[in-house]
């Protein structure tokens, strides 16, 4: 992650906040350690149609050309706050309207599986989300191609990109956020103990699950940000970690 973002984001922290907040979290890094293994990338998920490079061309300029004016912003919720890809710059939190974290697709590849399917977040619709908004940097298309390339890799898409109402401190503005298409086979609603069920087993080459919850969590609480039902569900992936594999 470019220092730029992480120094702006440890700019909004106040020292002692998150530890007179809560107790620390019942997903510990070694309870996430127990979900890792080494997982081969067996490539693109056979039946799938994977987008290219006239694909990623067409989403980049159609975001483009509805961008609001002024510089583009970008409202990361889950593994963009330490893993933008392209460069950002800048950091502030925001709370986007009418849409909510939601571990809602289910995925093969990543961060599960064609045997162990897992599960990954995206904005759903209702509620509101907190998190932070920074400003892609230039060159702009070189930077948002890289995200659209890391956020989107199949038609239809299960993850897209729509401009989004937050709210800052500064005041009201337009960020681009990546949302759930319900109309997507790969779409789930789920209860939480089914989704603590296959975040506690399931993992890819990029990782599990579990370190996929834990490090989003982390990375809030750095930003200043608590989300109840992350809270919640840790503490049924933790209990589902020690309840599968013996002991917590």
């Amino acid at each position: 992650m470019p220092a730029s973002a992480g120094k702006s984001r440890q700019g909004h922290d106040r020292p002692g906040k998150a530890a007179r907040r809560r107790a620390p979290m019942a997903l510990t890094e070694e309870l996430v350690a127990r979900t890792l293994r080494a997982v081969e990338d067996a490539g693109p998920t056979p039946g799938m149609i994977h987008m290219v490079d006239a694909d990623y061309a067409r989403v980049r300029g159609e975001v483009l050309a509805s961008a609001p004016p002024g510089p583009l912003k970008l409202f990361a919720y889950g593994s963009l706050l330490w893993n933008p890809v392209g460069e950002v710059r800048g950091g502030e939190r925001a709370v986007a309207t009418g849409w909510h974290r939601s571990f809602c697709f289910t995925v093969k590849r990543f961060r599960g599986t064609v045997e162990e399917p897992g599960l990954m977040m995206a904005l759903d619709r209702g509620g509101q989300c907190k998190g932070m908004v920074f400003e892609i940097a230039e060159p702009l298309a070189d930077n948002l191609d890289a995200l659209l390339r890391r956020e989107m890799t199949i038609l239809p898409a299960v993850n897209v990109p729509r401009w989004l109402h937050v709210r800052t401190a500064e005041g009201p503005s337009r960020a681009l956020g990546f949302v759930v298409n319900p109309a997507s086979p790969r779409y789930v609603r789920l209860e939480k103990a089914d989704i603590a069920a296959t975040l506690a087993r399931a993992a890819g080459h990029w990782g599990s699950g579990a370190q996929y919850l834990f490090e989003t969590i982390r990375h809030l609480d750095a930003c200043g940000i608590r989300d109840r039902n992350l809270w919640q569900l840790q503490e049924l992936v933790a209990r589902e970690i020690g309840r599968v594999q013996g002991g917590v």
